[in-house]
């Protein structure tokens, strides 16, 4: 009698954990590599705790070395909630179905050109045989958009130099590395202000709406429901939203593809997009 009682014990406790969502897999959240991997830990840790515990899930937050690896990841369908750009979401909605579901409402998105301070470029037509830094190739505000605009509107020819993170990109034509480097207003002012004294920006590209956080179609409605409540909820208290800000999301509103992110497909930008580098 002691084996059949003891495998029913068992039984019911995996019935209770399954019960209280505790058997359930964690959701894997994936974060564009835009800051350094220690930065990215340090300020998405706290969103991720705080998410967990109003859904009722365990949320593990992903790391990316470089954009690429990380573009490779969603496009195959991996993560289950993703951090991306704009154009990474156009990308995630046509391979695989993802659905925005949360961004900021606070700024939107535009890209910049930087120069060094001192620099004697005073236009875009002056970058013209120059090298430029960019994140990643696919970068959308800091590299995808503005390779775009170069190449196509301003007829600019350029080399282009991937240097894995906005960061890098800053730094490269601060030490005088490269003629200039593309980021985003929201990351460039994130940077120490003796980094910013040393650079200038010489062109900023129209604004779009901002970084969503999307979710695999596999995700149930109603969880996809439970996540931008829990969002929506952190901005109520102070420390949520300061934890938010963080991540560059002050003011979260539930976002929609159709109004959103629709209108980035007929800019014409899928002739810049490379793959695998």
């Amino acid at each position: 009698m002691k084996a059949p009682l003891s495998r029913l014990l068992v039984a019911c406790l995996l019935l209770m954990r399954a019960g209280n969502g505790l058997a359930e897999p964690p959701l894997v959240l994936a974060v564009v590599p835009q800051f350094p991997a220690l930065e990215i830990h340090r300020t998405w840790t706290p969103v991720a705790k705080a998410v967990e515990s109003a859904i009722g899930r365990t949320v593990e937050l992903k790391l990316y070395q470089s954009i690429p690896q990380f573009e490779q990841e969603f496009l195959a369908g991996a993560p289950d909630l993703v951090y991306l750009n704009p154009y990474h979401m156009v990308m995630a909605k046509k391979a695989v179905g993802y659905v925005p579901l949360v961004r900021d409402d606070a700024q939107k998105l535009s890209g910049l050109l930087v120069v060094q301070a001192g620099s004697p470029l005073t236009k875009v037509a002056d970058l013209d045989g120059k090298t430029i830094a960019f994140p990643a190739p696919n970068a959308f505000g800091a590299s995808l958009l503005p390779r775009a605009l170069l190449a196509d509107q301003f007829k600019v020819r350029f080399t282009a130099n991937y240097v894995q993170t906005h960061s890098n990109a800053y730094r490269f034509v601060a030490r005088g590395d490269v003629a200039a480097a593309g980021g985003i207003r929201t990351t460039f002012e994130r940077e120490p202000e003796e980094l910013r004294g040393k650079l200038r920006i010489l062109y900023e590209t129209p604004a779009f709406a901002s970084h969503p956080v999307a979710a695999h179609p596999r995700l149930k409605p109603e969880l996809r429901a439970k996540f931008v409540k829990a969002i929506l909820q952190m901005r109520q208290t102070r420390e949520g939203s300061e934890q938010l800000a963080a991540v560059l999301m002050h003011d979260p509103v539930p976002a929609d593809y159709a109004r959103d992110y629709a209108n980035l497909e007929r800019l014409g930008l899928d002739r810049h997009v490379l793959s695998g580098n």
